[in-house]
């Protein structure tokens, strides 16, 4: 079985590959040296991948070429396939819908180079649109994790000596780069999740305490929303909640999205922030 995930895995990674802009030209020898096979195992993969309906091939002075861009749907398939493969988290179906749909075969080209750096501790190189119209081209980054969460995929990232995260459905394009890195711990990547929903993700931490009224208290004690929290019930029946977090800014959109009954009681900062955001929305209606 676990020769059979290691193929599996090694023919989608072909494929992204073939599909990435910045690998084209990659001859079954490059990809025997790159997966540390024969060649002969990589026609099988190739007679496989078109027993799966994908039109790939080996040419003579092209190396190694997709014929016809797979569907959609196809793409949505093998991203599912890859993810169950190299993540242990659950597939969100719409992390993916949106990822295509937004990307189309460079979905599945960025998430196998990415990966493929992830495997190797290899730097990568993307071209990010952090606004409408506005890029970061060239930006090179330590990739440590790809997961998903709000119905987004996401790469965490060790970029100029700290944790960061980039939304997959705004990285353009990615591509190994020549340099590897250090690799960071499975301990600090889980300290780095500890703090936070999952939409924001930060090595700085900070105290909160809110009082929620009996209304949310009743809805909130089932529920865990961090491993720091505490709960103290108050003798009007309301909770006193403490928590570390990573972002005010992300706990100040919760809070607001929340509506009455939740308020902050400390830091200030954080009831800073809950005010900015809660006249911008009022002004909105005005």
């Amino acid at each position: 079985m676990l020769d059979f995930k290691i193929k599996f895995k090694r023919q989608i990674e072909i494929l992204g590959l073939c599909l990435a802009k910045n690998y084209e030209g990659k001859t079954l020898s490059d990809f025997a040296e790159l997966f540390g096979v024969e060649e002969l195992t990589i026609k099988r993969d190739l007679g496989d991948l078109r027993t799966s309906g994908i039109l790939i091939h080996s040419a003579k002075g092209r190396g190694v070429t997709v014929d016809k861009k797979p569907s959609a749907d196809k793409i949505r398939e093998l991203i599912k396939q890859y993810s169950a493969l190299t993540s242990s988290g659950s597939f969100v179906e719409k992390s993916t819908a949106l990822l295509v749909t937004r990307l189309k075969e460079e979905a599945l080209a960025n998430m196998v180079v990415l990966q493929m750096c992830i495997d190797t501790n290899t730097m990568a190189v993307i071209d990010y649109e952090k606004d409408a119209d506005v890029y970061e081209r060239n930006l090179e980054i330590a990739p440590l994790l790809i997961f998903q969460t709000d119905n987004y995929w996401r790469l965490l990232t060790l970029n100029e000596g700290r944790i960061k995260q980039f939304l997959m459905n705004k990285i353009l394009h990615a591509k190994a780069s020549p340099r590897t890195f250090k690799p960071v711990s499975k301990e600090k990547i889980d300290d780095v999740f500890k703090y936070s929903f999952r939409s924001w993700l930060g090595e700085d931490t900070y105290s909160i305490k809110l009082s929620f009224s009996s209304y949310w208290a009743d809805r909130l004690k089932p529920k865990q929303l961090l491993d720091s929290e505490t709960f103290t019930t108050m003798p009007d029946g309301s909770i006193e909640y403490t928590a570390t977090v990573n972002s005010l800014d992300e706990i100040a959109g919760w809070i607001v999205t929340r509506g009455e009954g939740v308020k902050v009681i400390s830091p200030p900062e954080l009831k800073t922030r809950v005010i900015e955001l809660a006249e911008g929305v009022l002004k909105n209606y005005k």
